[in-house]
């Protein structure tokens, strides 16, 4: 029963983040390619989507976004930033966006 929940909640996080992605993309294509750490193809591809196609791909057992920090220490920098002057946002962005453009739907499923 709490296999089934979890991937219920997996659905619907996928779901959420399709359609967050192609609004962005809608709204700003290159400030969501940046915060979303896509490639012009798979922001084409996001964009493209129809209702059918995006529900489909949201229905995989597999989350389609993750973390944009493969280092443990670049995501504990956010998390434990001493700043508190009002710059701890900016700081926060400059770290998050020292990653490269790793597509979160690259190789299928995730």
């Amino acid at each position: 029963m709490q296999t089934t929940d979890h991937l219920d909640e997996i659905q619907d996080l996928n779901l959420a983040y399709l359609l967050l992605a192609q609004r962005l993309l809608t709204e700003d294509r290159s400030a969501a390619m940046f915060r979303l750490k896509i490639d012009d193809d798979m922001a084409d591809l996001i964009a493209s989507l129809n209702a059918s196609q995006l529900t489909t791909l949201s229905r995989t057992n597999q989350l389609l976004c993750h973390f944009g920090h493969e280092a443990a220490e670049r995501l504990r920098q956010v998390v434990d930033n001493p700043r508190d002057n009002g710059l701890s946002r900016f700081h926060a962005a400059l770290l998050m966006a020292g990653q490269g453009n790793a597509s979160p739907l690259a190789g299928g499923e995730g």
